[in-house]
């Protein structure tokens, strides 16, 4: 029987220490204005420019305590060579450490973790940490990307490609000794995970999630099966067992270019607003989001001021959507939706 919204909300008194009553009002956003888990620069500003489209305005007017920990300040290393064609593993080691420690501090102290990237290779930190209060959680990937790059399979070497295969007990023995990563030990199974929204997958990566049983919905399967099934099928699979606190990491690039300019990597075909708003509401529904990434906002690739500040904004809608905003609150104008004249389709809210 599909995990169904009608019952989600009776699962926050099943968690124990990882859902309480307090997390339930209570939100820790902390920004890691971090680039060098790939090339491009400009997304170590993505952070200041989410928080500028009124993140923390929104986020209070949900009723919620918001705590705003500002920004981690990350050390510069002036010298990190590559290891393996690993790009600048010693900073993002070090980067991901420092992050693991606060969003372990937030998530213990009772908060649900807005975590504001910088790249994705952050999610190493944001995920290992919460696991350091929440060994049980589970993680949804939306993504256009698997990110399950091993060292020995990345093209590129950018490690904002790899970082799931960081988190799997199942990749232990593909994942080398990488210079900053000793604190790192794998603590996620393939069970644990379900992506959402992939359409550019690597080579390596597809043998990876094939061979692991790694349960993925591309946007194809999304066309196919609409995204209330997909849904559905994401809880059915991450909480047969029990259910168990959910971390949300949340690449802007799984929404089609149209919609998030501004990024690094986009690739055509992505997830309308609505299928975006869909997937956030009902991880809202669930009660059991404990914390959540939102990452690779680039302000510098914009074309111009109103990509950056659609990109911005979508940021904005996608955090507040899955801490409760609704659709029929949220007054989403127009003008923040770039695609408006060329697919009405995606306004019809």
């Amino acid at each position: 029987m599909a995990f169904r919204g009608h019952v989600h909300r009776f699962l926050r008194t099943q968690l124990g220490h990882c859902r309480t009553q307090s997390r339930a009002q209570s939100v820790a956003v902390l920004g890691a204005p971090f680039s060098r888990g790939q090339k491009r620069g400009g997304v170590e500003h993505g952070p200041k420019v989410i928080r500028e489209a009124g993140l923390i305005e929104r986020l209070s007017g949900l009723d919620y305590s918001v705590h705003d920990f500002g920004d981690l300040s990350f050390q510069h290393l002036e010298k990190d060579e590559p290891y393996m064609d690993v790009k600048f593993p010693r900073s993002v080691g070090a980067a991901n450490k420092m992050l693991s420690g606060a969003a372990s501090r937030a998530v213990g102290a009772g908060h649900t973790l807005v975590m504001l990237g910088g790249d994705h290779s952050l999610a190493i930190g944001s995920v290992s940490g919460h696991a350091q209060q929440c060994p049980d959680l589970c993680l949804i990937w939306v993504d256009a990307h698997a990110d399950i790059n091993t060292p020995m399979t990345s093209p590129s070497g950018n490690l904002h490609g790899q970082p799931v295969s960081f988190m799997l007990k199942e990749l232990t023995d593909k994942i080398p000794a990488i210079p900053g990563f000793s604190w790192m030990k794998p603590f996620l199974s393939s069970r644990d995970l379900v992506y959402i929204g992939l359409r550019d997958v690597d080579p390596g990566e597809r043998n990876i999630l094939k061979d692991l049983g790694i349960q993925y919905f591309t946007m194809r399967d999304i066309d196919r099966m609409g995204i209330q099934r997909v849904m559905e099928m994401t809880f059915d699979h991450l909480m047969a067992r029990k259910q168990r606190p959910i971390h949300l990491s949340f690449d802007i690039d799984a929404f089609d270019p149209s919609l998030a300019p501004a990024t690094g990597t986009p690739v055509n075909g992505g997830l309308t607003y609505r299928e975006g708003m869909y997937i956030t509401e009902e991880i809202h529904n669930t009660g059991l989001l404990s914390a959540m990434d939102l990452v690779e906002v680039n302000p510098e690739l914009g074309a111009n001021r109103e990509a950056v500040e659609a990109t911005a904004s979508l940021a904005v809608n996608v955090i507040a959507s899955s801490l409760g905003q609704t659709r029929e609150g949220a007054h989403v104008s127009i003008d923040e939706i770039p695609s408006a004249k060329d697919d009405t389709e995606q306004l019809r809210l």
